[in-house]
């Protein structure tokens, strides 16, 4: 069963063999664009007329990850991408504290007489859920199930990954050979927030542009 998106989005970035995230950096775009479509599926906000997210319904949601998101969303309109963009390293740490009070990670303590270390060592506490989730995923975008039948929270979770590059879960052939049906998958997104697709499916250039120092908000 899918804890969000947002946290299953933290397991599929997730290096078992180096118990260690593929790419911090990356994994912070991925997690904040789950977050944000976790958000918007679950009807607490949603795209206005000029393709800026607005807040539906500012009640708790009973995860603070996405509290705090949706507290930063209501300061003031933004497009999908540029809410992608901003905080994501906050998000990407409270995601981490998250899973480990659900069990799903551990988190070594700082040593408080050793060297500052930027960030907590993170592993997965069960290396199994992270591959299944990883190769379920991938069968996503290689099978042949109708692309309706998949469900959402898979749907998108195929769409991040393709998008964003996760070598973990797809490789590039994969990506050339099953273009279409990432452009479907990334598609049940489009309905009702057509301007998140579209950020999805410019998160690899949004990356690079954000390390580069450019790109608009």
């Amino acid at each position: 069963m899918s804890r969000g998106l947002h946290l299953d989005a933290y397991l599929l970035a997730f290096d078992t063999q180096t118990q260690s995230l593929q790419d911090r950096t990356r994994a912070g775009f991925v997690v904040r664009a789950a977050a944000l479509a976790e958000l918007a599926h679950r009807g607490a906000v949603a795209e206005d007329g000029a393709g800026r997210v607005r807040i539906v319904s500012a009640a708790a949601t009973g995860d603070p990850v996405l509290d705090a998101l949706l507290a930063e969303v209501g300061e003031r309109p933004r497009s999908w991408k540029a809410w992608i963009r901003r905080g994501r390293d906050a998000t990407l740490e409270a995601v981490e504290e998250r899973l480990a009070v659900l069990g799903a990670v551990t988190m070594a303590d700082r040593d408080p007489y050793g060297p500052v270390e930027p960030r907590r060592t993170v592993a997965v506490e069960d290396p199994r859920e992270a591959l299944d989730l990883q190769v379920r995923v991938a069968e996503v975008v290689r099978g042949g199930a109708p692309v309706s039948a998949v469900p959402f929270t898979d749907a998108v979770l195929a769409a991040l990954a393709a998008h964003a590059h996760l070598r973990l879960v797809l490789s590039g052939h994969d990506r050339r050979a099953h273009g279409g049906r990432i452009a479907a998958l990334t598609g049940r997104l489009a309905g009702d927030t057509p301007g998140l697709a579209r950020a999805v499916s410019g998160l690899n250039l949004t990356m690079v542009a954000a390390q580069g120092g450019m790109g608009g908000s």
